[in-house]
């Protein structure tokens, strides 16, 4: 199991930015793919942006060309870093761990509140 820690939220004002931090804790964390996940109040989890172990992304299609998402191995810890953002970003953001396709932890989540 994987402990992962989230950091970097708040709020913002719309067109602001922020970046969001997913520390792990394991010793293995190069090797997992990351995902971050945000779930607005109603609304289904949305997977939002994600990188593999080899270092390949992908995102949804509401965030493209604005969010961009990166790792720093050494200090295990990938980042999301979210501009232009906008009152529909709003939510909590998780990121969890997979490897092998098996989910090895989730963070407790970050809540991100853009708002004028």
């Amino acid at each position: 199991q994987v402990q992962l820690v989230e950091s970097g939220g708040g709020l913002v004002q719309p067109g602001g930015s922020l970046r969001l931090s997913c520390q792990g804790s394991a010793f293995t964390f190069s090797m997992l793919d990351i995902n971050w996940y945000r779930q607005a109040p109603g609304k289904e989890r949305e997977l939002v942006a994600q990188i593999t172990s080899f270092g390949s992304t992908d995102y949804a299609d509401s965030v493209k060309g604005r969010f961009t998402i990166s790792r720093d191995s050494a200090k295990n810890t990938v980042y999301l870093q979210m501009n232009n953002l906008e009152p529909e970003d709003t939510a909590v953001y998780q990121c969890n761990a997979v490897q092998s396709g098996i989910v090895r932890g989730w963070g407790q989540g970050t809540q991100v509140t853009v708002s004028s």
